[in-house]
């Protein structure tokens, strides 16, 4: 696999009529980043990083430039300005990206139908029927790649192969900026020599025990005999590695994704230890999360709290509900009490996080029940939700969020970081490339 600096880097440079490669990885090119530098066009080629500027904080995004300084996305912001002390830091705007995902994905549904999302900047798509007529898949792939820069200032990189596993692995060789086609016949000739980290599922602790076992290339993974993989990994990981060794994907592109969660956390810029400012920030977790579920048409059973302590330790909890809601109230109400049966109102906190899960379509409070015990909320909530979206969604915040030493700047009580937690059934495993 291409390194995330785009050394390695791959691409069909040639047009060719091969018409084997009807499954298509389109991967978005450092995506948050490159959103970022639309309004900064100056800082193009330089190194830069998106994050918020705290030592508490981590890389949400790097432009190409800051990659080639082993700076990456997940990493520690300290870290990064350490590798690069010369990076540019900008603030992330999650608005943009997901304005900017919307427009790139309907583009990609203009080619075909069967889109598979995966997220915000990446998506499967199978263009057997487009063929005929549009081309050949290099054709639609050149073409697609041409109209999503030319109308957004973007790139992509796209890889094509006869199965979504091949596919995947095309597009981040071919980062950034570029084109892979790998015809059916070829398969096993791109597959092969590539490292054991280019297979699904294969992290640091499955690398290395397949590294002892003197096995460093897809090639000699294929070569194995079956029991020594499943000795080594278990029988369905061992069976699985041997499969995609061997390039056997039969998964389709479908179009259908379930969202397993929905949920946020934070980092606080320095350790919390009043558990009044811990509660806080669990209701406006709580909140967010309560807007996103309404916002897609969403309600969850399961409540989730996420804790880590300033000695690195992570708890989480969960409480499942007897009827699903989608009330950032309701989801406050469990997650709280959660939290006090955790006994940790005296230890100090580095990190929160709400989340929702047993996500199933529709709110709340709709089912067969005579009333809705949350009726009062659900008429506040949905009222601010209106007017979030008329006026800004950093209009309205509930009020006891406002009291003092909530503010951001306000001492220990500031968020040095937050980021949106989701689970989509259509997210596949692996490293991302960007």
């Amino acid at each position: 696999m291409s390194k995330q600096d785009g050394s390695g880097r791959m691409v069909t440079s040639v047009p060719t009529d091969e018409a084997s490669a009807r499954i298509f990885h389109v991967d978005m090119d450092a995506f948050f980043a490159s959103v970022e530098l639309l309004d900064h066009p100056e800082l193009r080629g330089l190194p830069v990083v998106i994050g918020h500027r705290s030592d508490r904080s981590v890389v949400t995004a790097a432009t190409y430039e800051a990659r080639k300084f082993g700076v990456n996305s997940a990493m520690p912001m300290a870290i990064a300005l350490r590798r690069c002390p010369q990076a540019i830091v900008l603030e992330p705007h999650f608005e943009k990206y997901q304005h900017w995902s919307r427009v790139v994905m309907s583009m990609f549904d203009d080619v075909t139908p069967l889109v598979e999302r995966l997220g915000i900047d990446e998506a499967f798509l199978d263009v057997t029927g487009a063929i005929r007529l549009m081309g050949s898949p290099f054709a639609i792939a050149t073409e697609l790649r041409r109209r999503v820069h030319a109308e957004t200032g973007l790139h992509c990189s796209i890889g094509a192969a006869s199965t979504k596993f091949v596919a995947k692995l095309a597009s981040s060789v071919a980062k950034p900026d570029g084109l892979l086609i790998v015809p059916h016949a070829e398969t096993l000739a791109f597959l092969h020599p590539r490292p054991i980290s280019a297979l699904w599922g294969v992290g640091g602790k499955t690398e290395e025990v397949l590294l002892g076992l003197g096995l460093r290339t897809v090639g000699d993974v294929a070569a194995a005999p079956l029991d020594t993989l499943v000795r080594a990994v278990g029988p369905a990981a061992g069976a699985k590695l041997q499969a995609l060794a061997w390039a056997r994907d039969s998964r389709r592109v479908t179009t259908s994704t379930e969202e397993k969660s929905v949920g946020h956390e934070v980092t606080f810029s320095t350790d919390v230890l009043d558990p009044d400012v811990v509660r806080r920030e669990l209701l406006r977790l709580s909140d967010r999360v309560g807007v996103r579920l309404r916002a897609a048409g969403l309600s969850g059973r399961t409540v989730v709290l996420k804790l880590r302590t300033s000695d690195f330790v992570t708890i989480t909890r969960s409480r499942t509900l007897a009827d699903p809601t989608d009330l950032g109230r309701r989801i406050y109400d469990e997650v709280r009490e959660v939290y006090e049966a955790t006994g940790k109102q005296h230890e100090r906190i580095r990190l929160v996080g709400v989340r929702m899960e047993g996500l199933a379509e529709g709110g709340g409070g709709g089912g067969l029940a005579l009333w809705d015990d949350d009726d009062d909320w659900r008429e506040a909530e949905t009222t601010m939700d209106a007017l979030r979206a008329k006026f800004g969604a950093t209009m309205l915040t509930p009020a006891s969020l406002l009291r003092p030493g909530t503010r951001r700047g306000s001492g220990g009580t500031r968020r040095g970081d937050e980021r949106p937690r989701d689970g989509s059934a259509g997210a596949e495993p692996g490293r991302r490339g960007e």
